[in-house]
């Protein structure tokens, strides 16, 4: 029964990890998307209503309601909790005595109060994910963080607390969710793409940001698309239900299913499209999968594993391994059968197709949908079985009562979680949401803004099967001689090369994605941006382009501004110095300008007007004027290049506690010292012998008391 210490801290550190760069990128935006001048301005979001300070707390729970507690406006507030944010993530990602309960409540709640005056610019499913990783971190993190010398030897259970790895399982449980979800929706949406397995010959050029790598993974070959896209079904629909198997080898088979082609996913994603910080929160919830068994495996504890053991222990371990093979046939059979695979020697290709139909995919939805509830189900009363069972090994009343108390309150948040979870899981198939339990349903409607457990879908539908719409700006100042403005990140010019910006998020222009997909009309902060582009406010030609002189309009503001919408694609291979081919497809937002009766009506319709002046405040507020001089000094760097010197620091960070730590070499030391620095020998060579014996349990996993006396 191996713990889950070392999986634990490495979940806490990648947590940690993840909020550093979304704080990070975050901040560099703030001016920009929630500012007085900004697209969206946050103080619109954040208005007294008359209600009570706790009830106005628990229906908008944002930190910023303080804000003026401070002598700060909304959007300053929330450029103070981004930097509180990334600073206490780096102390997390560092060192471990900051990786505890509060640190981790600190950072959830800081990014819980920015998502509340996010809007639409937060609204991403990678947010929310965060936020519900987040909080499981909270659980998963120590009261107080534990000093190494009472760390249990070789990750073993020696001083683990009974409730331990309840809160963990949650990650698994999440893991699963999120795996088998993305899976489903894209079958359940009846994308052609997803069912004709092309997906992949569309997505690298109409994803959101590609990158230069996207354009060579573009123009493989069509059957090692598909083939992928196979590939991709069998790790999202088949293998996550492995999490949970009873037999450990097929857990951390399904660990490796997942890790090692997600690694290879992630690594092909982080190459070919900018994800953000998206990617390395996928790989870090699959530490939920290992143990300590697993990680504190060395090649010189093999000889442990030859030792004798019982008939009853090789019969179960040869049953475990004929259903491992079972398993890993029934896989493979399943993944030939309903895709069709079939090899074609002569072209040097695998061709694939489905063979089972909507119709068909949905009843097997409808029958393994509440099955999976009652497997995560199954799986959570032996983790609580597990944890009792830990608690009844507790030796002296005190320390037994401390731990039952703590095992009672996490043991009731774990169920109380997965109890939550159901619903937003049961989403995809209607039928089994309709028959869940009421008392589920009224849970998760008391706690849904606390973002404790969402829904995921990733990729639902393929978009831009004819070609990837695209909007781009243009400004004049006479009407007829019309400039485009090009954006950092997002294709323009057909001769410039995507960028790579990972793990920055640039909000505004993943937002210009979605806007290309409809009528201007359904993205109401598109007004907002036109305005600001009109008025030359400077914090919103920063998301631009954060250096001023490459804006076309930089010494004066556009007289007029419009939009049209064309379709890219990538370019064929022998054009020269051309990434892109485009075609222009019709406007998308007519020409306006400042006092235009059109621009007016949209803003009154939108609710985008300025009718009240932001309230200016005290400009002697030292801690106003210490957030305006960190911007001032961070606002020239391009928010990439300030995550990647970030990342560079952690880095070298890194190496240099490495080299701290690294013990000292031994020293030798003349013969006639070392033997009159030698102890005495004990007389009682008999209890010597008993005191050397625990010894070998070490490679068995088992742990002792060393200096217990008899």
């Amino acid at each position: 029964m191996a713990g889950s210490r070392l999986p634990r801290q490495l979940f806490l550190q990648g947590v940690a990890a993840v909020f550093m760069f979304a704080f990070a990128s975050l901040y560099t935006q703030i001016p920009g998307l929630y500012g007085a001048e900004g697209i969206l301005p946050a103080r619109k979001t954040l208005r007294p209503q008359g209600k009570g300070r706790w009830q106005q707390l628990w229906e908008t729970p944002t930190l910023l309601w303080e804000a003026p507690q401070l002598g700060l406006d909304t959007t300053q507030g929330l450029e103070l909790l981004s930097l509180l944010g990334t600073l206490l993530a780096l102390g997390a990602l560092l060192l471990r005595q900051l990786r505890t309960l509060l640190v981790y409540l600190l950072l959830w709640a800081a990014y819980l109060s920015a998502y509340q005056v996010g809007q639409v610019f937060l609204y991403f499913q990678w947010d929310s994910l965060l936020l519900e990783t987040g909080f499981l971190a909270v659980l998963v993190a120590p009261l107080r963080p534990r000093h190494r010398h009472k760390q249990a030897p070789q990750g073993g259970l020696a001083g683990a607390l009974p409730h331990e790895d309840l809160p963990f399982w949650l990650v698994r449980w999440l893991l699963f969710r999120l795996m088998f979800a993305s899976g489903v929706v894209k079958l359940t949406s009846r994308c052609p793409a997803w069912w004709g397995l092309t997906a992949l010959t569309y997505h690298y050029e109409t994803q959101c940001l590609p990158t230069p790598a996207s354009w060579f993974t573009h123009h493989l070959p069509v059957w090692l698309h598909k083939l992928c896209v196979v590939a991709t079904f069998l790790i999202e629909i088949a293998v996550p239900p492995l999490f949970f198997a009873p037999v450990r080898r097929l857990r951390l088979a399904a660990f490796y299913s997942q890790t090692l082609p997600q690694v290879l996913l992630q690594v092909l994603i982080i190459i070919t499209g900018n994800y953000n910080f998206f990617n390395l929160l996928t790989l870090v919830l699959t530490t939920a999968l290992l143990d300590d068994g697993h990680l504190t495996a060395t090649p010189g504890n093999s000889h442990c594993k030859k030792t004798a053991s019982s008939w009853p222990r090789t019969l179960l371990a040869v049953l475990s391994l004929l259903l491992e093979f079972t398993i890993y046939g029934l896989l493979a059979y399943g993944t030939v059968h309903y895709f069709g695979l079939e090899v074609d020697w002569e072209q040097h290709a695998v061709h694939s197709r489905t063979t089972f139909t909507f119709h068909q995919f949905s009843q097997w939805l409808k029958t393994v949908t509440l099955p999976t509830m009652w497997l995560g189900v199954a799986s959570l009363t032996w983790e609580l079985l597990t944890a009792l069972w830990r608690w009844t090994q507790v030796r002296g009343w005190p320390r037994r009562l401390c731990t039952a108390v703590q095992l009672l309150i996490f043991g009731t948040a774990t169920v109380a979680l997965f109890v939550i979870s159901l619903v937003p899981y049961s989403y995809m198939e209607p039928s089994t949401h309709g028959r869940l339990w009421t008392g589920a349903h009224r849970l998760f409607g008391t706690v849904e803004h606390l973002q404790l457990a969402n829904s995921y879908g990733l990729f639902r539908r393929m978009t831009g099967l004819g070609g990837r719409p695209e909007v781009v700006l243009e400004g004049s100042y006479d009407g007829h001689r019309w400039v485009e403005i090009e954006f950092m990140y997002k294709p323009g010019n057909v001769s410039r090369p995507p960028p790579i910006v990972a793990p920055h998020q640039p909000r505004l222009d993943w937002q210009m994605w979605f806007a290309a997909l409809g009528p201007h009309s359904h993205s109401p902060w598109f007004t907002g941006l036109v305005l600001r582009l009109l008025q030359g406010k400077e914090p919103v030609i920063r998301l631009v382009q954060n250096d001023v002189t490459k804006y076309p309009f930089h010494k004066q503001p556009p007289t007029y501004l419009r939009a049209q919408r064309y379709k890219y694609w990538f370019s064929h291979p022998g054009e020269q110095s051309q990434w892109w081919r485009r075609q222009w497809v019709e406007e998308f937002f007519p020409p306006v300008s400042l006092g235009d009766p059109t621009l007016d009506m949209l803003l009154r319709q939108f609710g985008l007007q300025d009718k009240s002046p932001p309230r200016a405040r005290s400009s002697s507020n030292t801690l106003a004027r210490a957030l305006h001089w960190v911007r001032r000094q961070l606002s020239p760097l391009e928010p990439s290049t300030l995550l990647w010197g970030l990342l560079a620091a952690v880095g070298a960070i890194r190496v240099v506690q490495a080299l701290h730590s690294r013990p000292p070499s031994p020293r030798s030391s003349p013969p006639g010292k070392e033997e009159k620095h030698r102890p005495a020998p004990k007389k009682d060579s008999g209890a010597a012998t008993k005191r050397a014996a625990p010894a070998p349990d070490n490679c068995t996993g088992s742990s002792q008391s060393p200096g217990r006396k008899k």
